[in-house]
């Protein structure tokens, strides 16, 4: 779970790739650094992420069979809202009691 800014989209065969600005990691299994590419398995715009926008954003690390392929994916059961200070208390609020 991470606050972030979307910088730049680029649709990558049948995906979609946002590069990405990472303001604040809030509860995160892996590293992340200050820009990070952000890939969603469509080009639908679903999540509609626009370019210049904050969001909170809840993706998970995925790694391929080979593992030659090590990235962060925001599948259809991941999470992105509009990032608002509401929103920055309430995972706080969360990452108290996890």
């Amino acid at each position: 779970v991470f606050q972030g800014q979307i910088l730049a989209r680029r649709f990558v065969g049948q995906e979609t790739r946002y590069e990405v600005e990472v303001k604040t990691p809030y509860w995160h299994h892996f590293p992340l650094v200050a820009r990070e590419y952000l890939w969603v398995p469509n080009t639908c715009d679903c999540p509609p992420l626009r370019e210049g926008g904050e969001y909170l954003l809840m993706a998970r690390r995925h790694v391929n069979y080979e593992r030659t392929l090590n990235r962060i994916l925001l599948q259809d059961d991941g999470y992105a809202r509009p990032w608002t200070p509401r929103e920055d208390r309430l995972v706080r609020e969360a990452a108290r009691h996890c």
